[in-house]
């Protein structure tokens, strides 16, 4: 029998923008996913994916740790999008052959009275074939479980994005304004520059 659970999360976080706007900051998919995801557990495949191996997931009497490739990319305006692409289940083979998982997600900066807000939407589903043991327990319980074990996984990121992504983006926005200072009190780096 197999089972589908999902969950979907939501976020509008106000934020004071710097010097140089956050637009600027989400246009690096290296930086926000190191933002966001310890980095230990964290593999770069490409210039926008990434492996990233999950903590161990406790679901009634089964532990399973996925490893999810995942992209994410940013268009010209900002908007990043976020889209798993591959899920492996190490070490437990029967449910790796009988596991897939999809997340998608989309993250903006808004404008509304004169106020940035990042606002944006992830979905997470789960679809597995359990083993025979675990079809003795009832289904509402099945369901119910792992509909919440979902939601905890979208609600650390959320809490990671409120929190980790905002210190990330005031301090590399610092730092751009400091150099950009820098550049400008600096007369050989601007008299090479004009020379370019």
């Amino acid at each position: 029998m197999i089972l589908r659970f999902t969950a979907s999360q939501s976020v509008d976080i106000p934020i004071v923008e710097q010097k140089v706007p956050i637009q600027h900051y989400l246009r690096q998919p290296k930086r926000l996913v190191n933002a966001l995801i310890d980095p230990t557990r964290l593999e770069e495949l490409d210039k926008d994916c990434f492996r990233l191996k999950m903590r161990p997931l406790h679901f009634i009497m089964l532990t399973i740790q996925p490893t999810v490739d995942m992209c994410l990319w940013s268009s010209s305006k900002g908007k990043i999008y976020l889209k798993s692409e591959r899920c492996e289940i190490r070490g437990v083979e029967y449910i790796n052959q009988r596991f897939t998982l999809n997340l998608v997600g989309i993250l903006e900066s808004l404008q509304f009275n004169g106020t940035t807000h990042l606002q944006g939407q992830a979905d997470l589903e789960v679809k597995v074939e359990l083993p025979p043991p675990l079809l003795l327990t009832p289904l509402p319980v099945l369901e119910k479980t792992g509909n919440g074990l979902l939601k905890s996984v979208l609600m650390t990121i959320k809490q990671r994005l409120t929190h980790q992504l905002l210190v990330d983006y005031y301090k590399w926005a610092n730092n751009e304004t400091l150099v950009l200072i820098k550049s400008k009190n600096n007369p050989t780096l601007s008299t090479s520059s004009q020379r370019v």
